[in-house]
C-alpha cells in the first residue's frame, strides 16, 4: 500500500510540474526552461543527499546517468512533439509508450501482479488515451514526426522509470543525483550544439524553479515507491500524471474539460483503485 500511495502522489506532483513547465515555455524557449528546471532539479537534491540514509557506489551513480540520459532526451523530444504536433496526439501517445515499457519488463523480470491490479493497468491504459483527447484539435490530420518523437520520448520516460528501479535500495537519493547530472549535461550539450539561448523571458523564472522543484519532488517519490512495489504497477500509477495536469489547466487557467477527458480522470481514480486493492 505504501508504495501505491508514494506513486500516485508521484503521479499528481509529475503532472503539477507539467503545468508549471507549459506555463514557462508561454514566455521562454523551450531549452531554456528545461536546462534551468533540471538545473534546479540538481540543486533542489543535492542538500537530501546527506538527509536521507543512503551511501553511494559506481552502480547507483552509474544506473542513475543511465536513467537521466534517457530521461532529459525524452524531455527534449516530448517538447519537440509538443511543438510540432497535436496535443490530443502527443500526450496520450508519450504516456501510453512510458507505461508500456515499464509493464513489459516487469513482466518479463518475473514480476506477477494480481488479475485484479492487471485489470487496474488495462483501465488505467484507457484513462491515458481519453485524458490526452482534444475535441476541439482532433480534427487535424497528425503530422508524421511528431508522432515518432511522441513515441521515442515515451520510450525515453519509460526508460528512465526502468533504470531506476535497478538502483540498490540502500544508496538514498544518490542515484537521482547521477541522473539530474547527466540531464543536465545533455541539455547544455545539445544548446552548445545548436547555438540556442539558455535565457529565461521576461517574468518566468519563478514558474521554471517551481517546476524543476516539483519534478525532483516527484522523482523522489517514485525512487521511493519504485524500491516498495512492483515496477509494472508503479509505473502505470506515475503515468496517469496528464490527469492532473488536465486538472489544473481546468480550474486555474479555465479550460474546458470535455466528456471524454472527464470520463479519462474517472478511469484514472477506478485504476487507483483497483490496483490499490489487489
Amino acid at each position: 500500500m505504501t508504495a501505491i500511495v508514494l506513486a500516485t502522489t508521484c503521479a499528481v506532483i509529475y503532472g503539477t510540474a507539467d503545468f508549471f513547465g507549459g506555463l514557462a515555455t508561454r514566455r521562454s524557449r523551450v531549452l531554456a526552461v528545461v536546462m534551468l528546471t533540471q538545473l534546479t532539479g540538481l540543486i533542489f537534491v543535492l542538500p537530501l543527499l546527506p538527509l536521507l540514509p543512503g551511501t553511494p557506489s559506481f552502480g547507483a551513480i552509474a544506473w542513475g546517468l543511465a536513467a537521466g540520459l534517457s530521461g532529459g532526451l525524452a524531455v527534449i523530444l516530448f517538447y519537440r512533439a509538443l511543438a510540432g504536433g497535436v496535443m490530443s496526439v502527443v500526450a496520450p501517445t508519450t504516456a501510453t509508450m512510458s507505461m508500456a515499457l515499464p509493464v513489459l519488463v516487469g513482466l518479463l523480470m518475473g514480476e506477477r501482479p494480481e488479475p485484479l491490479a492487471l485489470g487496474g493497468v488495462v483501465v488505467a491504459l484507457a484513462a491515458v488515451v481519453l485524458v490526452g483527447r482534444d475535441s476541439g484539435s482532433a480534427g487535424g490530420r497528425a503530422a508524421l514526426a511528431p508522432i515518432v518523437q511522441s513515441l521515442a520520448s515515451g520510450l525515453g520516460f519509460g526508460g528512465f522509470f526502468v533504470l531506476l528501479k535497478q538502483v540498490p535500495e540502500d544508496t538514498g537519493m544518490w542515484p537521482l543525483f547521477g541522473a539530474r547530472l547527466a540531464s543536465v549535461i545533455v541539455v547544455v550539450l545539445l544548446a552548445l550544439s545548436t547555438r540556442r539561448t539558455l535565457r529565461p523571458g521576461k517574468g518566468s523564472l519563478p514558474t521554471i524553479i517551481a517546476a524543476g522543484v516539483l519534478d525532483m519532488v516527484a522523482n523522489v517519490l517514485y525512487l521511493l515507491a519504485s524500491q516498495r512495489g512492483l515496477l509494472a504497477l508503479v509505473a502505470v500509477l506515475v503515468s496517469l500524471y496528464p490527469a492532473s495536469t488536465l486538472l489544473l489547466a481546468r480550474y486555474v487557467l479555465g479550460e474546458r474539460l470535455n466528456t471524454v477527458q472527464a470520463v479519462g480522470v474517472g478511469l484514472a481514480l477506478g485504476a487507483v483503485a483497483l490496483i490499490a486493492s489487489a
